[in-house]
C-alpha cells in the first residue's frame, strides 16, 4: 500500500507542480509569415473579396472550404450565426503572404453590420488547390481547411492562419481588416 501511495505521489507531482515539457528539438515552432510587396499574383483570382469568392476557378472549393456555413444558417447545422459570405462583405485589400514554402493570396473582410465583431481571413495557396480561411465571430474563431495536403485539417491550418494574421496585422499597423465606416 505504502509503496503505491508512493508511486502515485511521484507520477502526480509533476502534473501538482505545473512541469512543463521542454519543446522537442526537432519543433520548429509556428511558421513564419511575412507578407510580399504587391505584385500580379494578388489580383489572379479578382480585384475583391467578393469576385474571388465567385471565380470560377475557385467558386466549387471556397463552397467545400466552409460546407454548411456558405449558406445562412440552419439549426444544428454549421457553426456560424451569418453565412460564411458575410464575414467578406466589405473587403480590405488583396495582399501576398510567404508562409514557410508557400506563397497565398490572402483576402480580408468582415460583415457590413458589424466589421469590428465579423471579420474574415482567406488565404489562396499559389495555383489554388489548397485554400484556407478563419472566421471571427464576436470572440470566437471557426477555422477551415480545403485542399491536399493541408496538415491536420481546420486544426493544422490554424496555425497558418495565425502566422498570416499577425504578419498582415504588423505589415498595416494594427488591422488587415477594412474600417467601419470606409
Amino acid at each position: 500500500m505504502r509503496r503505491s501511495l508512493l508511486l502515485a505521489c511521484l507520477l502526480l507531482m509533476p502534473v501538482t507542480a505545473g512541469c512543463v515539457v521542454p519543446p522537442s528539438p526537432d519543433s520548429s515552432g509556428p511558421p513564419v509569415a511575412e507578407v510580399l510587396p504587391a505584385d500580379a499574383r494578388a489580383l489572379v483570382y479578382g480585384r475583391s473579396a467578393s469576385e474571388v469568392l465567385d471565380n470560377p476557378q475557385l467558386r466549387d472549393k471556397v463552397r467545400a472550404l466552409f460546407g454548411a456555413d456558405w449558406g445562412p444558417p440552419s439549426p444544428g447545422v454549421g457553426k456560424l450565426t451569418l453565412a460564411a459570405p458575410v464575414y467578406f462583405e466589405r473587403g480590405g485589400p488583396l495582399r501576398m503572404v510567404h508562409i514557410g514554402n508557400a506563397d497565398y493570396i490572402a483576402i480580408t473582410g468582415c460583415a457590413a453590420q458589424d466589421c469590428a465583431g465579423r471579420r474574415g481571413l482567406l488565404l489562396v495557396r499559389e495555383g489554388g488547390e489548397q485554400l484556407m480561411a478563419r472566421l471571427d465571430e464576436g470572440g470566437f474563431s471557426h477555422h477551415y481547411a480545403y485542399g491536399p495536403d493541408v496538415v491536420g485539417g481546420p486544426a493544422g491550418a490554424a496555425v497558418v492562419l495565425d502566422s498570416a494574421l499577425r504578419a498582415l496585422v504588423r505589415a498595416s499597423n494594427g488591422s488587415p481588416f477594412p474600417r467601419p465606416g470606409s
